[in-house]
């Protein structure tokens, strides 16, 4: 029988999406249903002294308007339990009535109508205390600055990891070259297109039912029942069809909310965000200040690096402890450094919260690590790619956290791969590329250059520092004599990325049938155990090898005839470890993946728009499970990424976001996108992963900026040390406004 492991079968899910069958939270209608309307803060720090609502429950057709009073265990969060569900007065939470962003939650409003709830809203009388507000990361940190968590502590550092490898003073002393950089790196917004919404009731059973759009089931289960003081067991959650997620949707929006209106008043209960509330409602792509000292010799190796980076954690925790300790692993890009200091801090201020976005902080710090190889390559007068190739990570090479990375190392495969097809090869010289920029821009008009530039990057796959990532899964075989149908049961979120196709894939493998015969059930908390969240490039590797486990085990059951069939497993992955509190020294994850990637672009020079002409990301899947869906990750990965560097341009002023409609913060649309996008999928196997499959979602993110930052400086001579590249940036930097 052909192998149905890497065929570029559809995707299951493909149909309903493209006939519009599909249904997603917002189009969930029940018999009953009331519509929910938020009272945002919509003002970044006070103390909420009252809140009047007899004039909103008066209102014809209003259910209900709820506030912190109503909420059991006023508290939440992913990490830490550092955000009221609702802000003000009556909280069963130390420091409940006190606003922290714009986006925090007052009062909630169900009514008959979505019309009449959000006329109540604006019935609703609150008297606030207004308190200082820190925008600041930088001003956040200093001593005697306003503590905005002060129930947690008087110091608004929420994070701060540290790095002690080696003697960073000695080896400076000794190198050759030293480079010094200060990189700022933006906010962005995950813009997925579906946002926040969900519906929530009590079933025939009792049983309080949440469907809404989150990337582990499991873990918004816990927080819902939490909050509202209820068994774990009480409380299902059920994913429809998800819109998009990015990171985005793994902390809570409407989640709880919806559940303490339905509990209580015992009626469906339904709320859509609108865009606005989403773009300031909701945690967004860290900001980072990262300042950066590397060394090398003058034989192109590097010999020490020291970098202090100060992150903007927003208002709440979120995951910021997670990203900032991701960021602090890959700081030092896919290369060996013998001596590193590195400080990373997560700071509290009174902006939108940082949360987990693609690539989870190695963007941010691989723009800098990229940047400063970069840097060093120029002024040791190295080939960008040969100086790379000199330091790469190397089969037992130490990490910055003082251990090997574990798995295959394909640094080399990867760069390689995406060098050569940019134009790069390898001579009796080292590696050098035999047109450079400015040569292609001498054939176009004298406004218009061009260049190329090159990056890297490599991150985790999986959960890290001690965490002993793990996922359920069930299969079930049916038929008489021969296997008419078989049942995958996992809990795994697909939010768009194809996981539940890659697990049908998987299933069929192992079972040695059709990919017909296989049904998943999935995303959903009752009767299932945990899959983890769709985050850190993890489901490929243990929904997948969950899955390969119960299934072989179920086929073994068949071949005995041991029937009916039903297999659980639970696949365990290899033991991490924490970060040494002083010295960062730890194994702190089981798998990586690498990447390289190749920019071509075209400066204006007179008006300073950037054009995207070419990108080549080559990427280390491991072996591709499904090859189209690869490349439609890694595309898209791309275009993302593309996004960030050159125009998504998130401000906030104060504390209050500006650009909170998609007519002023931009994304990409289809005359943004590169002229071509060129994906070269390595293949360097785990053994460990299920057929050698390792993540892919992160990957093609990771080393774009830095990529067309080189690109750029290839065209101008010019470094870009922060972006978004707009054309008012762009024409700065070239020193013409």
């Amino acid at each position: 029988m052909t192998t149905i492991v890497g065929q570029s079968v559809p995707r299951i899910d493909a149909k309903e999406k493209v006939t519009g069958a599909a249904q997603y939270s917002g189009d969930i209608v029940m018999p009953g249903m009331l519509h929910m309307k938020l009272l945002f803060a919509d003002r970044p720090h006070a103390r909420v002294l009252s809140i009047d609502t007899s004039a909103a429950e008066a209102l014809a057709g209003v259910a209900a308007v709820l506030t912190a009073k109503d909420v059991p265990v006023n508290e939440y969060g992913l990490q830490i339990n550092d955000q009221p569900v609702l802000c003000g007065p009556g909280s069963s939470k130390a420091g409940g009535d006190i606003i922290r962003f714009v986006g925090d939650q007052v009062a909630i409003v169900v009514a008959e109508t979505e019309q009449i709830a959000a006329k109540a809203v604006k019935l609703i009388k609150v008297e606030y205390e207004n308190l200082p507000v820190i925008t600041d990361a930088e001003e956040a940190i200093k001593p005697g600055a306003y503590a905005l968590h002060p129930e947690i502590g008087v110091s608004n550092i929420c994070v701060h990891d540290k790095i002690r490898k080696g003697d960073v003073e000695a080896a400076f002393a000794k190198s050759d070259v030293i480079v010094e950089g200060e990189y700022r790196v933006p906010v962005q917004e995950h813009a997925y297109l579906q946002p926040e919404a969900g519906v929530a009731y009590v079933d025939e059973n009792g049983l309080l039912t949440i469907k809404a759009a989150g990337q582990w089931t499991h873990a918004d289960q816990k927080q819902i029942a939490h909050a509202l003081g209820l068994p774990q067991d009480q409380v299902r959650v059920q994913y429809p069809v998800i819109g998009g997620a990015f990171g985005g949707r793994e902390d809570m929006s409407v989640q709880i909310v919806l559940a303490l209106a339905a509990f209580k008043l015992k009626r469906p209960v339904k709320t859509i965000w609108s865009r606005k509330e989403s773009l300031f409602g909701h945690g967004k792509r860290h900001a980072m200040v990262i300042r950066a000292k590397w060394g090398a010799t003058k034989d192109g190796k590097l010999t020490a690096a020291e970098t202090t980076f100060i992150a903007d954690g927003g208002a709440y925790m979120y995951t910021s402890n997670k990203v900032l300790g991701n960021a602090t692993i890959t700081q030092t890009g896919p290369y060996y450094i013998p001596n590193f200091k590195s400080d990373v801090y997560g700071v509290y201020t009174n902006n939108v919260p940082g949360a987990a976005f693609r690539g989870f902080g190695a963007p941010q710090a691989q723009f800098m690590a990229e940047m400063q190889m970069n840097k060093l390559a120029e002024k040791l007068g190295l080939d960008l790619v040969e100086f790379r190739l000199r330091n790469t990570l190397k089969e037992g090479d130490t990490l910055d956290v003082q251990t090997p990375a574990v798995g295959p190392i394909s640094t080399v495969q990867v760069i390689e791969a995406a060098a050569r097809r940019a134009g790069w090869d390898k001579t009796s010289q080292g590696w050098k590329r035999v047109e450079n920029g400015q040569s292609a821009a001498g054939k176009s008009p004298s406004n218009l250059v061009r260049g190329v530039g090159l990056a890297a990057g490599f991150k985790n796959i999986g959960f890290s520092f001690g965490y002993k990532d793990n996922c359920w899964a069930r299969v079930e075989i049916y038929g008489n004599g021969s296997i008419e149908r078989v049942v995958v049961y996992n809990a795994a979120a697909e939010v768009g990325q194809g996981n539940h196709t890659i697990l049908a894939q998987l299933a069929a493998e192992a079972i040695g049938i059709s990919f017909d015969k296989v049904e998943m059930i999935t995303m959903d908390t009752l009767n299932m155990g945990s899959a983890g969240s769709a985050s850190a490039s993890r489901l490929t590797f243990m929904s997948g090898n969950a899955v390969k486990g119960a299934a072989e085990r179920a086929r073994a059951k068949w071949d005995a005839e041991e029937r009916p069939v039903v297999v659980e497993y639970t696949y365990f992955a290899p033991e991490t470890t924490p970060f040494d509190k002083e010295t960062g020294e730890c194994l702190p994850n089981f798998a990586y993946a690498y990447v390289a990637q190749a920019a071509e672009v075209e400066v204006d020079t007179e008006t300073g728009q950037i054009r995207v002409l070419k990108i080549i990301s080559a990427d280390d899947v491991g072996k591709a499970i499904n090859p189209a869906q690869v490349e439609g990750q890694i595309e898209g990965g791309v275009v993302q990424a593309i996004g960030y560097v050159m125009m998504e341009n998130y401000i906030s002023r104060d504390g209050y976001v500006l650009t909170d409609q998609f007519s002023t913060y931009l994304i990409p649309t289809i005359l943004d996108i590169p002229v071509k996008v060129e994906s070269l999928v390595v293949e360097v196997p785990d053994e460990r992963g299920p057929w050698g499959a390792r993540g892919l979602g992160e990957l093609p993110y990771l080393p774009m900026a830095p990529a067309i930052m080189a690109a750029v400086h290839d065209a101008t001579g010019v470094w870009f040390d922060e972006f978004p590249l707009t054309p008012e940036r762009v024409l700065r930097g070239l020193g013409k406004i």
